[in-house]
């Protein structure tokens, strides 16, 4: 017995010391740091999702302006109803009416986005630590609101999302320090780095210049009445819409502090001598330019996929020896991660830094990862789910604001007000939120490239990074000799019936 724990912990130790290897192995290809925003390796990439997005704006923004108009000071402007009328019922509704309520929720986020970015460098552990525990009974609370107006659909809606949400962060519960940890050394990056804020404030100002001509067009809308079914479809297809462009906004921001977090890390910080000068408007230009064909690509399959192999994964940790419900699970689990393969967040590093096509940036830091053993960390890592339920609680506070001042007055218009409102709150608050996950993909991103990148930054860092990394290795280890051992036993007991 004691002789096989010696030749496991040794086995354990020497896949750790390879890994190690691995990890650094990659320095010769990151150290030339000329290469991160050579001119000569930037170019358009993705070209053909480039134009449908801004053919997507353009006729979204004439649908947009004309829905509003329709109903502007006078019903029916654009006789557009005598289109409809023999499909739904029309109301004599304008769009004035629910356009204010639209502007406040657009301020409520704003100032919701910018208090996290004011308290980023003070208060940031404890903003994310009340996001994690309060959303559950925020939710749930909601849920109790909607049932008491006898919104039964979505009181049951934000009941199932109030469970889920507390289930998941059950799971993952010890994950949670290690998680922390991670924020707050990304919270130090991007603290340092002032012009960062800047950034997401002027994304944040676009992205409300878009909303003032979204929220024209949804109070349109809602001002008519085209039956609940017809009117919600209509909600829906223009949510979807602006789902795409908060996306592509944040994901633009994305590359544009993940250009500057990684140049910073190459250089040994923002001051040194070999920095090169303009670099955040570099990484700018690009970002709006040859790469953002790659990042309105990205943007449309990024978000789902991963918020989806998070609720597997948690669900995954905890389903314990029920062998029909793992086996189930698992095989959602593998397709998951083959999409994610295809389909991840740290694409958009590998764009900022080289300027590839999206799908290439994600396989190739996927497999770097692997590579790597640094996947480990990524899949322990809870960060994005952290910002996620920031975001998701900025969203609920602008919508429930909203919907409040909307129940005065119009009590059936209360869900699709309060609805639309909290997606214009999470947009607004999520702009702030990525300058944070920026630096947390940035910084893995560099682990698994060159760790002395990391070791220079912060050595204290650098070493519960590597800790937990051989911590991680060892579990996967030890569960891959369970499985195995269960497998040889379920074979020695078949072979055992047969005979």
């Amino acid at each position: 017995m004691s002789d096989s724990n010696i030749s496991s912990s040794s086995s354990d130790s020497a896949s750790i010391a390879t890994v190690d290897q691995n990890v650094g192995r990659r320095n010769g290809r990151i150290i030339n740091a000329d290469q991160t925003f050579s001119p000569e390796l930037r170019h358009w990439r993705d070209i053909f999702w480039l134009a449908i997005f801004i053919i997507h704006l353009i006729l979204l923004g004439v649908v947009l302006a004309a829905l509003g108009l329709n109903r502007f000071r006078t019903a029916d402007r654009l006789n557009i109803d005598r289109y409809t009328n023999r499909y739904w019922e029309n109301s004599n509704g304008l769009t004035e009416t629910y356009w204010p309520k639209y502007a406040v929720a657009g301020g409520i986020g704003t100032v919701l986005g910018c208090l996290w970015l004011l308290l980023l460098g003070s208060r940031a552990k404890q903003m994310m630590k009340f996001s994690v525990h309060i959303l559950t009974t925020y939710l749930a609370v909601i849920s109790v609101l909607c049932f008491w107006c006898e919104q039964f659909f979505w009181g049951v809606a934000f009941a199932t999302g109030a469970a889920v949400q507390f289930l998941y962060v059950i799971s993952v519960i010890d994950r949670l320090p290690f998680t922390m940890l991670v924020l707050q050394k990304a919270v130090k990056l991007v603290w340092s780095l002032p012009e960062v804020t800047r950034v997401a404030y002027a994304f944040m100002a676009v992205m409300l210049l878009w909303m003032g001509i979204w929220s024209f067009g949804i109070s349109g809308v809602v001002a008519s009445s085209r039956g609940d079914l017809g009117r919600w479809w209509l909600l829906v297809v223009l949510s979807v819409s602006l789902f795409w462009t908060a996306a592509v906004l944040c994901n633009t921001v994305h590359v544009i502090v993940s250009g500057l977090v990684f140049l910073v890390l190459i250089h040994g910080g923002r001051n040194a001598s070999s920095m090169p000068p303009n670099s955040l408007m570099k990484s700018l230009r690009y970002a709006v330019t040859t790469s953002f064909g790659s990042i309105c690509y990205g943007s449309l399959f990024t978000a789902a996929i991963r918020t989806l192999r998070w609720e597997i994964r948690g669900f995954r940790s905890k389903i314990g020896n029920n062998e029909c419900l793992l086996c189930c699970v698992d095989f959602l689990f593998q397709l998951v991660e083959t999409l994610v393969r295809f389909f991840n967040k740290y694409a958009y590093v590998q764009i900022a830094i080289y300027g590839k096509g999206f799908n290439r940036s994600a396989r190739d830091a996927w497999e770097l990862f692997q590579s790597t053993g640094v996947e480990a960390l990524v899949a322990y890592d809870c960060s994005g789910a952290v910002l996620l339920m920031g975001t998701i609680l900025g969203g609920l506070i602008t919508g429930t604001c909203a919907g409040v001042w909307t129940w005065i007055t119009w009590k059936d218009r209360v869900i699709m007000v309060g609805s639309t409102a909290m997606l214009m709150g999470m947009v607004l608050v999520g702009l702030a939120m990525v300058v944070v996950e920026s630096a947390v993909t940035s910084i893995y991103i560099c682990y698994a490239e060159d760790p002395s990148l990391i070791r220079r930054w912060d050595p204290h860092f650098f070493n519960q990074l590597s800790e937990t990394l051989h911590q991680r290795l060892q579990h996967r280890s030890s569960r891959a000799r369970e499985v195995l051992t269960h497998n040889q036993l379920d074979s020695h007991t078949q072979d055992t019936f047969h005979l």
